[in-house]
């Protein structure tokens, strides 16, 4: 009887784990890749879902078209709850197991509040489509809401967006907010104006950008002041409510808030009963097997603790996954088939990137540093390349020209599905809409 091929099981397709599925295709390897939704999607863009730029079909592409060329990898859509490390099955909720050889885990990341989850519901982070979705029709209902009331003060806080964090999604959220209130809404109204919407960005640390050098820090902060942000350095948020947030000892009435502060990894940690970082990475060995785990289990992407060359922990970054998901697919191709050792993964280092606004970007390449339309002009490149599928990119690619020919932007649609912040997003300040019911709540991708 011949023996079965050894079974790879890969959770999470996001960058790190559709890259490592893709290195074993086409080989004698059985790979079962697991995700609870049906597609990969880039969340890097999805800010620019939340401000009605892009839509979700645009940054989003079926796993199982994604992998179908392969034959030796099934998809399965399901939500992993456990793993039993040394039976080697993983837990499903619906009951059901899954057996391994080996076990990589890309299982991604989601935003952290500091101890205060419950502030999830009324300042949600960008990292599904279910929270730029959320977060897009909140936006235009608060307008849609300012032009039919009489209440200036009223209107001011509807017409109010607050983001929270400094970060690169902060950064970009914060500047997208601000050019689609001053250029797209500004010729959709009659009685209010939006170019007076207040888009305030909140930082508790010294600076944005920290990642950065301080020259590009202090760039995008006068650029996001020319285009209106009201930026708040070294103030925390001490409250987050539904009608708005309390930072430094002030509550200020919004319409919209936005969480771009601190990240925690899934619970895959807790998994296979490892010990994590105050974040919940798992760390690895430098082949991104999980110590202890060696040859069993693997860890990529926001999940895993990586330390780089420089002995500090690697970043958070699309390309930071996607590399370590081709050298595993590759080294476990070759381990599994020839028997080879598992070579230490060794990252390079592309750059990192930020946009501001129109024609205004950051680049750090380390020793080189760009700033402004060149850079804005790479970024758009490193993105659209980074899209699955040629279909995508030149779909955004065009999208993007004529937006940025005419200030426009198309998916200005505010939707109202069955999820538990699009519900509520008819009623920024505490409204309740006319027939809304309770629905399930929300729910973050796995991959």
């Amino acid at each position: 009887m011949p023996e079965s091929p050894p079974h790879v099981v890969i959770v999470g397709a996001g960058f790190g784990g559709l890259a490592c599925a893709g290195g074993l295709g086409h080989t004698p390897v059985r790979v079962t890749v697991i995700d609870r939704q049906n597609h990969h999607l880039f969340v890097p863009l999805l800010y620019q879902v939340a401000t009605a730029a892009l839509s979700p079909a645009d940054i989003a592409q079926p796993i199982r078209r994604m992998l179908g060329r392969y034959p030796n990898i099934e998809v399965r859509m399901a939500d992993v709850v456990g793993v039993d490390t040394a039976a080697r099955r993983v837990g499903l909720a619906d009951g059901g197991a899954v057996p391994f050889d080996r076990l990589v885990l890309a299982t991604g990341s989601s935003y952290g509040y500091f101890g205060h989850d419950e502030w999830a519901e009324h300042a949600p982070g960008v990292k599904t489509v279910e929270d730029a979705r959320f977060i897009r029709a909140r936006l235009l209902t608060a307008f849609e809401q300012a032009e039919a009331c009489d209440d200036p003060e009223r209107q001011k806080a509807l017409m109010t967006t607050v983001v929270v964090g400094g970060g690169p999604t902060g950064v970009e959220m914060a500047g997208a907010v601000a050019e689609l209130t001053r250029h797209a809404l500004a010729r959709d109204f009659r009685r209010i104006d939006p170019r007076a919407a207040t888009v305030l960005l909140v930082e508790a640390g010294p600076r944005l950008l920290t990642t950065f050098p301080e020259e590009l820090s202090d760039y995008a902060y006068a650029k996001l002041r020319d285009l209106g942000v009201e930026v708040r350095l070294n103030q925390a948020v001490e409250d987050v409510r539904e009608d708005g947030v309390r930072i430094a000892g002030r509550f200020i009435p919004a319409g919209t808030m936005v969480w771009g502060a601190g990240v925690k990894a899934s619970p895959a940690g807790r998994w296979i009963g490892v010990e994590t970082d105050r974040v919940g990475r798992i760390p690895v060995n430098p082949d991104l097997s999980v110590k202890g785990m060696e040859g069993v289990v693997y860890a990529l992407g926001d999940t895993a603790l990586t330390m780089g060359g420089d002995g500090r922990p690697l970043p958070g970054l699309a390309q930071v996954a996607k590399q370590q998901g081709q050298h595993l697919g590759r080294a476990l191709r070759a381990n599994l088939s020839e028997g080879a050792p598992m070579p230490p993964f060794h990252f390079k280092d592309r750059g990192n990137t930020a946009i501001i606004g129109r024609s205004a970007a950051v680049f750090d390449f380390g020793r080189y540093r760009l700033r402004g339309w060149f850079a804005w002009i790479l970024w758009a490149i490193v993105h659209v390349y980074l899209l699955a599928g040629f279909e995508k990119r030149l779909l955004v690619a065009m999208q993007w020209l004529w937006r940025y020919a005419t200030y426009q932007r198309g998916a200005r649609l505010i939707t109202n599905p069955t999820h538990g912040h699009v519900e509520r997003a008819a009623s920024p300040l505490g409204e309740a809409p006319q027939g809304a019911q309770g629905s399930e709540p929300r729910r973050r991708a796995a991959g």
